[in-house]
């Protein structure tokens, strides 16, 4: 278990010799002292990257896909290591994370496979005078702060199109889920990564330690991923040098079922939308509108669904204990309690699977993130309805739809303001797909044909007609 910071290739303690803790969430004992970097060990792992940079941004587009291709192979060949680190820092069950393992090694394979694709254009001007040639290169070091709710998938979703694009990087993973990035590292070194591309720090007080290097000229992009309220102080800082911002932020996702939709199958997507990785998603289904006609039916089957699903603990006390809030606020101005709604008492951050009905709109929950298993219910009486109900929020991330009429679903598709839409299915996360939301909920795209372009610069170079007088 590596516990160092990791820059220019090497291990390395904090410089000032600090260290912070990493607990287990099912048990709160200790699992590791990490080492926490300062501002300076910050600089020292910029240097690195952009000492890298002139290199690796010339590496034949082949070669860098031929590394993340073996990391792809030595990560899947690892699974069972990554699987068990994840759980015991995050608190996933080993289901999840294997499933989480095979997601973040999925990106490498992906943009294995885009980087010998990226290409310009050559075209000519509509005047004739001159050849239209466009470029794409690196935007150069980047730094990417990620969340602790995927430690694995959200370093791969970030980190692989960089290694594509032949962009280096400085990562600041999650103080509670550090000890899966260091882990990553090694792999990435292992399958051939050249020293100074990635550097990894890791700290409590990632202010200190990344402000220094937004407002440094040197650093050219940064991709976050996390609540909104940090997203934009962190759009704020990086103005002043103009940088390529990335940013993967909050959601208050619906999931709407509506009068026609196969109930039992809403029920099976719900769960699947609601409690993967604990409800500590931004994906996660947040808010739950249904059709008065079958809300009876799909609360009564999201509720037996839910009391048998497998949870592990939330990640924190912290976090536990803003779940418990909201639904005590929810509860205290007349929902009902359809399942759960408790803490689990002992040792670890344990939340029950939890089902409220009649939610009223002023309730806290349905503006909030809850970040934990708990699914309210608020029932509509028509499409437009559902729709007005669906918008009525600062976010944009992500909604769920079931409905039988192909007809409405594309309609959906066009009226509800999100970045994405699952259409009669609980999961919309692929690797192949382009990640991201509007509104507070981001700018930009992870993933897919579109991730690349994130991490490229275009340069156009007009050529003069090689046909006109010289």
């Amino acid at each position: 278990m590596h516990t160092k910071l990791y820059i220019d290739g090497k291990w390395l303690d904090s410089s000032d010799g600090r260290t912070f803790e990493v607990l287990d969430p099912s048990t709160e004992e200790v699992l590791a002292s990490v080492a926490e970097a300062t501002p300076q060990d910050g600089v020292r792992a910029l240097d690195a990257a952009v000492a890298a940079q002139a290199a690796w941004g010339r590496t034949a587009p082949r070669a860098r896909a031929e590394i993340l291709r073996r990391a792809f192979e030595l990560v899947t060949e690892r699974t069972e290591e990554f699987a068990r680190l994840i759980t015991s820092e995050m608190g996933k069950p080993l289901a999840e994370s294997r499933a989480e393992v095979a997601y973040g090694a999925e990106f490498l394979r992906w943009f294995s496979e885009e980087a010998p694709r990226i290409s310009g254009r050559f075209t000519t001007a509509p005047d004739g005078r001159n050849r239209l040639v466009t470029v794409k290169r690196p935007v150069g070091p980047c730094l990417f702060v990620t969340p602790w709710n995927f430690p694995l998938a959200m370093a791969t979703r970030k980190i692989a199109p960089a290694i594509a694009a032949g962009c280096t990087m400085v990562l600041k993973p999650a103080e509670l889920t550090p000890l899966t990035a260091l882990l990553f590292a090694e792999v990435l070194t292992e399958a051939g990564l050249p020293a100074g591309v990635l550097n990894v720090i890791t700290t409590t007080d990632p202010g200190a330690v990344t402000g220094p290097l937004l407002t440094d000229p040197r650093l050219r992009k940064l991709s976050f991923t996390g609540s909104t309220a940090v997203g934009k102080r962190l759009i704020a800082q990086s103005a002043d040098q103009v940088l390529r911002v990335s940013m993967e932020l909050g959601g208050n996702a619906p999931f709407l079922v509506f009068e026609d939709a196969d109930v039992d199958a809403a029920a099976d997507g719900a769960v699947l939308a609601k409690l993967r990785n604990g409800g500590e998603a931004c994906v996660a289904a947040n808010r739950f509108l249904v059709h008065a006609s079958v809300a009876d039916e799909f609360t009564a089957k999201l509720a037996e669904r839910m009391k048998n699903y497998p949870l592990g603990p939330l990640v924190d006390a912290k976090t536990r204990a803003k779940v418990t809030e909201l639904v005590e606020d929810a509860l205290d101005r007349g929902a009902e309690l359809a399942l759960g709604g408790a803490a689990l008492e002992g040792k670890g951050f344990f939340f029950e699977a939890t089902v409220l009905t009649g939610v009223p709109g002023d309730a806290r929950m349905l503006a909030e993130e809850i970040f934990g298993p708990v699914a309210p219910i608020v029932t509509f009486e028509t499409e437009e309805e559902a729709v007005r109900l669906a918008n009525a929020t600062e976010y944009g991330l992500v909604c769920f739809a079931y409905t039988r009429d192909l007809n409405r679903g594309l309609r959906l598709a066009e009226s509800l303001e999100t970045g994405m839409l699952g259409l009669n299915t609980g999961i919309v996360s692929n690797p192949a797909a382009p990640f991201g939301g509007v509104k507070h909920s981001g700018i930009g795209r992870e993933g897919g044909a579109e991730g690349i372009e994130e991490y490229l610069e275009t340069t156009y170079v007009a050529v003069s007609d090689p046909f006109g007088s010289s």
